[in-house]
């Protein structure tokens, strides 16, 4: 979208955060821009007012809008290398620890890849240590915004292309073959819930998380959303707990001072 039409495009900002209370002054603009102009093509609209009149006349074209802004783009295993760390070397500290409950979140998950990613490295440990009674004290809990994406987490059926990066050992073993599409693992699906949260209130819905996966999501928002967004989870990670950001994140500012690397490399923090 260009920048001839600003009192328009001001306008159905504006729009979208009071009818959906989407909070887009936390985005960046040159991201907010290029995805509301994607949907603006494909609505075939030439400008703000346009599209505009578009969502209240099409309800569903908010939630094609919506789905495009929190960019839902995600697999299992993405980027196996800092999956390897995770499994390396958070896995067997969380389970250490010998809490009555040990609590993953996985904040902004999209359809349910990764916070059944780390139900199936949670489950491969206790197998390989002959524990899985310890996994009833596993709760991971996926979050996203959009609904429409945690429906699917729910129904936990993937395509082959979700599985792209996932191990062969891994598939063979957690996602038995239906139809020609793949179902997660009863075992697995059990330790998962999932639940709708803006990021950008600020509110965990969880406390005293031992690990938190928030990866390739804080890249889109402005500096200002960023530096609240590592503070709250600070303040709701546990004593010692794990923070993993996607590899093309970092930690900024005051964030430097609340958490220690563990692999700077594979963007895994601990709190400190």
């Amino acid at each position: 979208m260009t920048h001839g039409d600003e009192p328009g495009f001001k306008a159905l900002v504006e729009k979208i955060t009071r009818d959906r209370g989407f909070r887009c002054s936390s985005y960046k603009d040159k991201c907010l821009r290029r995805r509301i102009a994607v949907r603006m093509r494909a609505k075939r609209t030439t400008t703000a007012g346009e599209y505009a009149a578009t969502l209240d006349t099409d309800p569903r074209e908010y939630d094609r809008l919506i789905r495009s802004l929190t960019v839902n783009v995600t697999k299992f295993f993405r980027n196996w290398d800092t999956y390897s760390v995770v499994e390396s070397a958070v896995v067997p500290a969380l389970w250490d620890r010998r809490e009555p409950e040990t609590r993953i979140w996985s904040a902004g998950c999209s359809s349910g890849e990764e916070p059944y990613s780390m139900g199936i490295l949670m489950h491969k440990y206790a197998t390989e240590r002959k524990e899985l009674a310890r996994l009833e004290t596993i709760k991971i809990l996926g979050t996203d915004i959009d609904v429409d994406c945690l429906g699917e987490a729910e129904r936990a059926v993937y395509a082959d292309t979700a599985l792209g990066d996932t191990p062969p050992v891994l598939r063979e073993r957690y996602f038995p073959r239906i139809a020609g599409l793949h179902t997660m693992l009863p075992e697995v699906k059990r330790l998962v819930r999932f639940e709708c949260n803006d990021l950008l209130a600020y509110e965990p819905p969880l406390a005293d998380v031992h690990l938190i996966l928030c990866r390739n999501v804080i890249i889109y928002f402005e500096r200002e959303a960023q530096d609240a967004l590592f503070e709250a989870f600070h303040r709701t990670l546990a004593p010692g707990g794990f923070l993993v950001l996607g590899k093309v994140e970092t930690l900024l500012g005051e964030a430097r001072n609340l958490f220690s690397a563990v692999n700077a490399r594979e963007r895994i923090f601990r709190k400190i």
